[in-house]
């Protein structure tokens, strides 16, 4: 088993890789590859997401949403913060979790981002989960398939305002269009159950249960030849899964499902990224991660 010392080099050396490919070939769009579309932060102490940190020190937890780009295709994974979040956050955020549970001003939608950029239409949206921090944008997309796990959508039926988790503000109505992912593509890279969006190896979903019934991953195979691996909340920083550390307990008793299936997943995970040389792995709120791959409309390739 690695140490994490060693862990944290390798982990530095593929992201700085991964940067230098970025940067090296401009902000032109790859045939395959991924934009970061962060949407909106909030500053949180150390300790909160990070095992071992200061709880006298703040960094930046983000609230992204994930541009994938396959040819001609283009597709979200997750929304971040959509234009509707205050009301939202009013109508569903009960008074005493505010204090624990923010977000920062500005914020700016992943569709206001890519209206303003041109983009062509977007042919879908994939939540790795429903949380009110993930599904936020949803009703900001009317015109395009929402794609989620069976259980997922189980959770989504049974939404209550009052949680810090799936908000009824964000995932009824008539208006969204949800597509149940199915997970038919057989075993990938140590899970057993995929979905290959594309048949051809580059942009896969795997389950991964435990922060929600029906969480997901996806891993993205840029033009580089690198692979990034986004695992929505399984863990909130980079140096979680480095750790095989769960969240923080407070936290963790708040918005995990199943904690010792997302420890599993956290895991499973960390032992991927062992053996998987240049793996990097992208968890949806770590900044530290996301500012060193850099943001839309700058693509990673």
């Amino acid at each position: 088993m690695f140490r994490p010392v060693l862990a944290k080099l390798l982990l530095a050396l593929a992201l700085s890789n991964s940067v230098a490919t970025s940067l090296a070939a401009g902000s032109s769009a790859p045939d395959v590859g991924f934009a970061i579309i962060k949407t909106s932060q909030v500053a949180v102490r150390e300790g909160m997401l990070v095992p071992g940190g200061s709880f006298l020190k703040q960094i930046n937890s983000n609230f992204s949403a994930f541009l994938i780009k396959h040819r001609q295709d283009y597709l979200l994974f997750d929304t971040g913060m959509g234009r509707q979040i205050d009301s939202q956050y009013q109508q569903d955020m009960p008074m005493w979790l505010r204090l624990f549970f923010k977000y920062d001003h500005p914020v700016v939608s992943a569709r206001e981002q890519l209206d303003k950029a041109g983009l062509p239409p977007l042919r879908r949206v994939i939540l790795s989960h429903s949380h009110w921090d993930h599904a936020s944008g949803v009703l900001d997309f009317p015109e395009v398939k929402i794609g989620v796990s069976a259980p997922e959508k189980d959770a989504i039926d049974h939404a209550r305002s009052g949680a810090a988790t799936t908000w009824p503000s964000q995932v009824t109505g008539a208006a969204v269009q949800w597509e149940i992912l199915d997970f038919k593509s057989g075993p990938y890279k140590g899970y057993a159950q995929s979905l290959d969006l594309y048949q051809d190896g580059t942009v896969v979903l795997v389950p991964m249960p435990g922060h929600t019934p029906g969480s997901i991953g996806l891993f993205v195979t840029v033009d580089s030849g690198a692979v990034y691996f986004f695992i929505g909340d399984v863990a909130w920083t980079q140096d979680a899964v480095l750790a095989g550390a769960p969240k923080f307990w407070a936290a963790e008793l708040l918005v995990d499902k199943n904690t010792s299936q997302t420890l599993a997943s956290v895991t499973q995970v960390r032992t991927l990224q062992q053996i998987a040389s240049g793996l990097v792995v992208v968890p949806a709120h770590d900044s530290k991660v996301q500012d060193a791959l850099g943001y839309f409309p700058n693509w990673v390739k």
